[in-house]
């Protein structure tokens, strides 16, 4: 009951404390409102990551037809995947004719879009009603007749459609689809990326933490005189430490309320928000029950212990409040001993192996005791860092005296950044260490050709016209083309015999000297091509390419009754020549010939394979190639090439990270101006009094600034080699060496632009605050 009494009236002294309570707890309750928002996102997260995978499985294909196990049937229905790139974004969809009167549907799609006709999500049908989608629009000309629901999209923005077709068949490429949404898709991620996972949500929260523990010891200067009015009228010091924390529970509970509604306002616009190509919908956002329980006892909780804590350091008596100062020398062990502690657990949990179970909890209780503990560290680096400083320039006397007389606020102010800095950096050490294992080189040249184009199962003379219409296409400089098929060796075999067979790929001269190692070429020759240093392979070719003998051109097509075999006779001065990787690094062997030799416009069933080289000086060049593609058949696959490729789940851990660390940034932002804010709220009075004495107000100005800037370069410092040393750990515990151990510097940069951003954002309030108005008292 003493408690609750005393709780209750810090409470009241806090609502009913004039202007300058509330303005001191209305800035309390937006520095935790900022910090509960953020964490309600977070929680957010499982939920939201659930239900996109849960739309994602909902509309991917049946067991059944993902296993060619699905019949023709009424509601049977045939696809092919259209996926295509405009200019860096996915656009996703198919290529769908029913083959019945009741064919299934994908979710959100209340009926299939006739031939001509499109179901396109609300983001495409933006694009392509607009300027920027003009390209676009040419590679997609159909009509839209309705809208993909919310149901059937991963994220409101994305690109996604279902366009009918009257001419897609089964042989000329398209998938038989009977169902949607029994497959289980099971993809653990690995140790190394579950590891870097815990490490992500310990980076990104710790400094929210931090924040709400900073935020809730605003106007400490005012709250300690009004303490000493208590003691003068007889309030013993445990009472009074209580009634202080009934004050900041008063500011926590209205923060809790604050970032509700920040919360609740943010995610009504996320749907329309987008970053990084990525969105989400607003009811995805939604904390689950037990974390939002947990958050709403924990913040208030957290209120009331840091009060009476920091209410520890600070003797109010009925004549003044005095704050310990002391020698911080003596209490620097037990600061020093929690990151040294953190780094211990750390190593005490060993390395983590492939394969191996991996414990979250001593993982993130080691990275947390060793941020927890640069922020404790901090303070007490602060004031020795500036307790030696004189002389200078009378902005940066003012800054250093304010920060010796009382650097605790400023050192609150900055330690997220130490935290979070700290923790990126460990963060940046981790990836580039890991890079390499969730990094592929393809093999790849994209200095000899920028895209790759299949299509398969289409006559030759459309192969051939292929080739054609891409080398006309604006900005294509050069076309790698072949038309290839399979031939085989002319006779009967058993059932258990291997059929002889090799491909023929047909090209001009240019062509073929990508592909092979041939020399002189004139338009009628032809090359048996061997692979490199495999003479069981190159034994194989040849006993289907024999010179002077005939091959069959159309063993795979099924002939009419009385049909004969088209047969082809390899020249007897055929060349042997050993293949060369094309710009996609493979190499192609078999039987290669000029098109003087072999008519490709005679083949009854080929593929089309060209490699396309452009001039990336023409705008929108790589949109052109993609119209070209999709003009000659929309399910030709069209990808860029690339050195170098990297895993989905690694990828997807890495945008995961981008998007904590731009909220974090801007949280830490908002926190270093709500408590800038907050400092020369309490400073007004000085303010004022310098002015009088006159003191230039760009004086001031730099005086702030360096104000700022002090504790944040120490705080940068301290964050640097907590950072490398938890990096380092870490690092060490996935069995992996450290690659750069510069990764700071771009951080460092950061955090310096920071310091100008709050300093300029503050200004204005500090203007305000230099009017003579502010000498009034009563």
């Amino acid at each position: 009951m003493t408690w609750l009494r005393d709780l209750g009236l810090g409470i009241r002294f806090a609502a009913a404390g004039g202007r300058e309570s509330w303005a001191r707890t209305a800035l309390t309750a937006v520095g935790v409102g900022l910090g509960v928002a953020l964490l309600l996102i977070a929680s957010s997260v499982p939920h939201l990551l659930a239900e996109r995978a849960h739309r994602d499985l909902a509309r991917q294909e049946s067991a059944a037809s993902y296993q060619d196990k699905a019949a023709r049937s009424d509601t049977s229905v045939l696809r092919i995947n259209a996926e295509t790139e405009y200019r860096g974004q996915v656009v996703g969809g198919f290529l769908m004719r029913p083959e019945g009167a009741h064919p299934v549907t994908p979710p959100g799609v209340g009926a299939l879009p006739g031939p001509g006709e499109m179901v396109a999500s609300p983001a495409l049908e933006e694009l392509l009603g607009s300027p920027e989608g003009s390209l676009l629009r040419e590679r997609l000309p159909y009509r839209i007749t309705a809208t993909i629901g919310d149901a059937g999209l991963l994220s409101p923005g994305e690109l996604y459609f279902y366009a009918g077709s009257d001419t897609l068949t089964a042989a000329a490429g398209g998938h038989r689809v009977d169902g949607y949404g029994d497959r289980v898709r099971d993809e653990p991620l690995p140790p190394a990326l579950v590891v870097l996972v815990i490490m992500i949500c310990v980076v990104l929260l710790a400094p929210v933490a931090i924040f709400i523990a900073t935020a809730v010891r605003f106007g400490g200067d005012r709250r300690d005189r009004r303490l000493a009015a208590l003691r003068l009228v007889g309030t013993d010091i445990r009472s009074t430490r209580r009634i202080a924390a009934g004050e900041a529970l008063f500011g926590s509970l209205l923060g809790l309320l604050a970032g509700v509604v920040f919360f609740l306002v943010g995610r009504g616009f996320s749907g329309s928000v987008e970053v990084w190509n990525y969105s989400v919908f607003p009811s995805d956002l939604a904390p689950a029950p037990w974390m939002a329980v947990l958050i709403a006892f924990a913040v208030p909780l957290c209120a009331v212990l840091v009060t009476l804590v920091a209410m520890r350091a600070v003797i109010a008596e009925p004549l003044g409040v005095v704050r310990g100062t002391g020698h911080r020398g003596r209490r620097l062990w037990w600061r020093l001993l929690v990151p040294v502690l953190g780094l211990a657990v750390l190593g005490v949990t060993g390395r983590v192996g492939e394969g191996d179970f991996v414990d979250p909890y001593p993982i993130a209780a080691g990275a947390v005791l060793v941020l927890v503990g640069l922020a404790l560290l901090l303070p007490w680096l602060v004031e020795a860092c500036v307790r030696p400083l004189r002389r200078g320039p009378l902005s940066w006397q003012l800054a250093v005296r304010r920060l010796q007389l009382n650097s605790g606020a400023a050192s609150r102010a900055v330690s997220g950044i130490a935290v979070a800095v700290a923790g990126a950096v460990a963060l940046q050490m981790l990836f580039a260490a890991m890079g390499d294992e969730f990094t592929r080189m393809t093999g790849q040249d994209p200095s000899r050709a920028q895209f790759h184009t299949f299509s398969e199962k289409v006559s030759g003379d459309a192969a051939t016209r292929t080739i054609e219409e891409f080398r006309s296409t604006k900005g294509v400089e050069a076309v790698i083309g072949t038309v290839e098929t399979y031939v085989t060796k002319p006779g009967t075999y058993k059932e258990d015999q291997v059929t002889p067979t090799t491909s023929l790929s047909i090209g001009d001269c240019p062509t073929l000297k990508e592909l092979a190692e041939i020399g002189s070429c004139a338009d009628g020759d032809v090359f048996v091509v061997h692979p490199r240093g495999d003479k069981e392979m190159s034994d194989w070719v040849d006993e289907t390419a024999r010179k002077g003998q005939e091959v069959e051109l159309d063993s795979g097509a099924e002939l009419p009754p009385g049909g004969k075999r088209l047969l082809w006779t390899l020249p007897a001065d055929a060349r042997t020549v050993t293949a060369a990787p094309d710009p996609l690094g493979e190499e192609h062997w078999g039987i290669m010939a000029t098109v003087g030799a072999v008519d490709p416009r005679t083949l009854p069933d080929a593929q089309t394979v060209a490699q396309i080289k452009v001039d990336d000086g023409v705008e929108d060049v790589a949109e052109y190639v993609r119209n070209t593609a999709a003009r000659i058949d929309p399910g030709m696959r069209v990808a860029a090439l690339t050195s170098m490729t990297r895993d989905r789940q690694y990828a997807s851990v890495q945008t995961g990270l981008r998007f904590g660390a731009l909220v974090t940034l801007l949280l830490i932002a908002a926190s270093m101006l709500v408590s800038q804010l907050e400092q020369l709220r309490e400073r007004r009075r000085l303010l004022s009094v310098l002015v009088a004495f006159g003191t230039r107000r760009s004086t001031l100005g730099w005086s702030v600034l360096w104000q700022t800037a002090v504790p944040v370069a120490v705080s940068l410092l301290v964050a640097v080699a907590g950072g490398v040393a938890l990096g380092a750990v870490m690092t060490w515990m996935l069995a992996k060496t450290v690659t750069r151990w510069w990764v700071f510097l771009p951080l460092a940069g950061a955090g310096g632009a920071l310091v100008v951003a709050v300093t300029l954002l503050s200004l204005p309030l500090l203007w305000r605050m230099m009017r003579p108005d502010g000498l009034r008292t009563e």
